[in-house]
């Protein structure tokens, strides 16, 4: 069971948190909701029972049981595939790829992608996380003294990071492009429309999504280019991720992915490599602000340990403190907050029936703050981390788990701990009066107006 070091002292200031649903929200009410802020359809209880159900169009079920979640993401997995609403919605963008892909079309993209995240090639692409860390400490240089939205900063970061590791920085790689075209995406396309709601097929068409097809064309033109370039140039001396994937082949078939294919993986990478680690360093830096101790304590061990220079690989064993704000972070604001699935067959969660059709879903969010799971479950507290192997596997779901288990987590864990060492060495971060951020959940768990914090050098 996970430990925290103090009880929460009556009326003790929590960092922000989303306001759950605390009566039925019926149809309409639930697409307006879950236009807002997907998070506040999770009802109240769910924080204080292992599965609440219901029906809104169709018959739904949120789990927060960590054995029936071992069951949904491990056991059973291949009975809960991803949710049509979830293929819906992310289909326009990726594809049939990796993220979405179902069944035997899933396991050979598994099974030619996994080699490329080894540990040893992430180790590999250290150095790109290290330079982008250094140009993010010479970026916030002009604003000290001043505020600064650093949930743009990390985003400008990450895709840096990520664009370099896909592309090595091609010149014919544009990033601005791709960069405005994943962001309109996720402002409108995302988000969930009364169909989904409903239950309609996927033929029905959404508005939104098609008023977006023109941007998600474009990126989609600028990374076939970028693909069949660098298929005329050859591998660069240390190989980046397109390099390995069109290296990279299904090791029972010899299947090697086609352009379409390696396109639409590349692109799943890129929009939820940068978008997910750029959230865990904002929402860690606003943590920071928000406990003056954890910072200061963390950037006692960052100092001491790189000695005025970046951080890199090298250096993430003597960081593990700052890994567990990392990690504390994934728990209160998990970028992946809510996971849908579709049962295919009768089962039984937590004793309750499901049929054929039902919506299941896991509210990481929810599940992570916890009242039986987690003491003190809003309270800012990195020690629960002190001892990781004492916490429920499947009560802390950051990435997922079972065979679908997010397999770039040890890229981001990298990247995250590499930037935010980097940064509380050389700043610090305060909160901006009447400024917090409001978490909000369209795809990822975003903070709402920024991450707009005073930047001080030390």
């Amino acid at each position: 069971m996970p430990a925290s070091n103090t009880p929460t002292p009556p009326h003790a200031e929590l960092p922000v948190q989303v306001k759950l649903a605390t009566e039925p929200l019926g149809i309409w009410g639930s697409f307006k909701v879950a236009r807002r802020n997907i998070l506040e359809l999770i009802p109240d209880i769910a924080t204080r029972q292992p599965i609440v159900s219901g029906r809104t169009g169709k018959r739904w079920h949120m789990v927060m049981d960590p054995a029936a979640n071992r069951h949904i993401l491990k056991d059973a997995v291949d009975n809960y595939p991803k949710s049509d609403v979830t293929k819906l919605i992310l289909s326009p963008a990726i594809g049939d790829s990796l993220f979405v892909a179902e069944g035997a079309h899933w396991l050979w993209q598994r099974r030619t992608a996994a080699p490329v995240f080894s540990m040893r090639n992430i180790q590999n692409l250290g150095p790109v996380m290290t330079h982008a860390a250094e140009r993010a400490v010479a970026r916030l240089a002009p604003a000290q003294g001043r505020a600064a939205d650093l949930f743009d900063e990390m985003i400008t970061a990450t895709f840096e990071v990520i664009s370099d590791v896909t592309f090595s920085g091609d010149d014919g790689f544009d990033r601005a492009a791709v960069h405005t075209a994943i962001e309109g995406y996720m402002a409108e396309t995302a988000k969930v429309s009364l169909l989904d709601i409903l239950g309609a097929p996927g033929w029905v068409p959404r508005l939104g999504r098609i008023f977006s097809s023109g941007a998600l064309a474009q990126m989609k033109s600028v990374a076939d280019k970028a693909i069949d370039d660098r298929r005329q140039t050859g591998a660069r001396p240390v190989p980046d991720l397109l390099d390995l994937l069109l290296e990279g082949a299904d090791p029972k078939t010899g299947r090697q992915m086609t352009t379409a294919e390696l396109r639409d993986n590349l692109l799943t990478f890129i929009v939820a490599g940068h978008e997910t680690t750029a959230l865990t360093l904002a929402w860690a830096l606003y943590l920071c602000a928000f406990d003056p101790n954890v910072q200061d304590r963390a950037r006692a061990e960052a100092q001491a340990t790189l000695g005025g220079r970046s951080a890199c690989v090298d250096d993430i064993a003597n960081l593990p403190y700052i890994r567990m704000i990392v990690d504390e972070t994934l728990r209160l604001y998990p970028p992946a907050a809510f996971l849908s699935r579709t049962a295919q067959k009768p089962d039984r969660l937590c004793g309750r029936e499901i049929k054929p059709g039902d919506t299941v879903m896991l509210p990481i969010y929810a599940l992570q703050r916890h009242h039986m799971l987690w003491p003190n479950p809003h309270q800012f507290d990195p020690e629960r981390f002190r001892v990781a192997r004492s916490i429920d596997r499947y009560a802390y779901l950051p990435f997922g788990d079972g065979p679908r288990i997010c397999i770039g987590a040890n890229f981001a864990l990298q990247e995250a701990v590499i930037i935010l060492a980097t940064l509380l060495s050389k700043y610090r971060f305060s909160r901006v009066p009447g400024r917090d951020p409001r978490p909000s959940l369209i795809l990822t768990l975003r903070p709402e107006g920024g991450v707009w914090l005073n930047v001080d050098p030390v």
